[in-house]
């Protein structure tokens, strides 16, 4: 499980604004990943997605970007390059180590896998490098218009149809293919190197996988992704070659054992610092885990609920499931209950005195939408059941809450 994802935006290599998503894991991060998409593709890419999921499971945190003129990033892509998409990642992976942690692993899908291997040499923080359905030569692109190709040459600049959609290549993005030998800089790449490609890719064929293989040193790993598509467009075959990664990095990464303490009772929800922002927290509860974090204009991260927004949800969740079990036991037609929950301080004069003298601070608005074919009388009677609830109990009366110091 990840954390709420977190938005970043950062000056790429041509001072392009690029726009970025932060997958963190749901406790402490053991490394970071940086994951470069295809030509003409996104961040957003389904496989970049699954990968990122099951690489926070790891307790590595991922970061994406696009690259200039693509998805949400600023520039122009018909001004762009191989050149300059390599210095947008190396500024991405500037911004990792400004603000989290620099990469350890770089990950590239495509033409993003040749970036990371030609990149890789010049990060000195990244110990492993996996690429998925990568070409062995960077000229290997032209040949999605290779029709035009005359034309660009010719007149400097041609419109093409990738993926169905219009992009304009120039002259200049051709002449820059020329200057950079993949195979070479697989050479020399000092890093584990994981290559994963499938047999049937008909956008990039499994030779580019051979080739990039035999001409790399070891430690390298070779995984066949069987019948999967260039871009694992199937949910499964996503979900294999994530799991490959996660597994495989690992044992490169050298990464931290968890040092995380389990709860001393089963019944215990369990909740520690993740060491990520100033207030977010790993909450545990049985199998079940989320973060808690402050909102950024209180100098959190903004990854998660807050303390009472965790509250209202008990409150919330509570009052749905005494409705339904109630409705369920008294045969009453309430097709779906929901419930809203506001909290909100009041300041001391306008504290409302309750009936037995106490002053009650905290204000919890609950809304309820009650929906079914149901009569005045029966909606009004669930309203009531809707304040028996055991949390709106506990809010009301108050509670004893008692501090356990660790033992020495």
């Amino acid at each position: 499980m990840s954390a709420h994802p977190i938005k970043a935006a950062f000056d790429g290599g041509n001072g392009a604004k690029l726009a970025a998503r932060i997958d963190l894991p749901t406790g402490p991060v053991k490394a970071f990943a940086l994951f470069a998409h295809c030509f003409t593709c996104s961040k957003d890419i389904a496989a970049a997605r699954v990968i990122a999921s099951a690489l926070t499971k790891s307790g590595i945190g991922v970061m994406r970007f696009d690259f200039t003129g693509l998805g949400h990033s600023g520039g122009d892509f018909a001004s762009s390059n191989f050149s300059m998409n390599l210095g947008d990642l190396r500024r991405a992976a500037d911004y990792l180590g400004e603000h989290y942690e620099a990469p350890s692993l770089l990950i590239g899908h495509s033409l993003g896998g040749a970036a990371v291997i030609a990149a890789a040499a010049s990060m000195s923080s990244v110990k492993a490098v996996a690429t998925i359905n990568a070409p062995a030569d960077v000229h290997h692109i032209t040949g999605h218009f290779a029709e035009k190709l005359p034309e660009i040459r010719a007149e400097g600049v041609a419109q093409v149809q990738l993926g169905q959609r219009d992009f304009c290549i120039q002259k200049q993005f051709i002449d820059d293919l020329e200057r950079h030998d993949i195979k070479q800089s697989v050479k020399t790449l000092d890093k584990a190197l994981l290559i994963l490609h499938a047999p049937t890719d008909e956008t990039v064929g499994i030779e580019n996988a051979s080739e990039l293989f035999l001409a790399a040193r070891h430690p390298k790993s070779y995984v066949s992704l069987d019948t999967a598509d260039h871009l694992l467009s199937k949910p499964r075959d996503a979900a294999y070659a994530a799991s490959v990664i996660a597994a495989w990095a690992e044992r490169y990464l050298d990464l931290p054992a968890s040092n995380e303490p389990e709860a001393e009772t089963e019944d215990a929800v369990w909740v520690t610092e993740t060491a990520q922002g100033k207030y977010q927290v790993l909450i545990r509860s049985g199998d079940h885990a989320l973060i808690g974090d402050e909102p950024k204009e209180v100098g959190g991260l903004g990854s998660g609920p807050s303390p009472y927004d965790l509250l209202s949800a008990a409150l919330g969740a509570c009052t749905v499931m005494t409705l339904r079990m109630y409705a369920d036991h008294k045969k009453i037609p309430l097709a779906k209950a929901s419930c809203a929950v506001r909290h909100e301080k009041t300041h001391a004069k306008q504290v409302t005195e309750m009936e037995d003298g106490e002053m009650k601070p905290d204000i919890f608005t609950r809304s309820l939408t009650l929906e079914g074919d149901m009569d005045d009388t029966v909606r009004q009677r669930l309203y009531e059941i809707a304040d028996k609830c055991p949390v709106h109990k506990t809010l009301h009366r108050g509670a004893t809450v008692l501090t356990e110091r660790e033992s020495p």
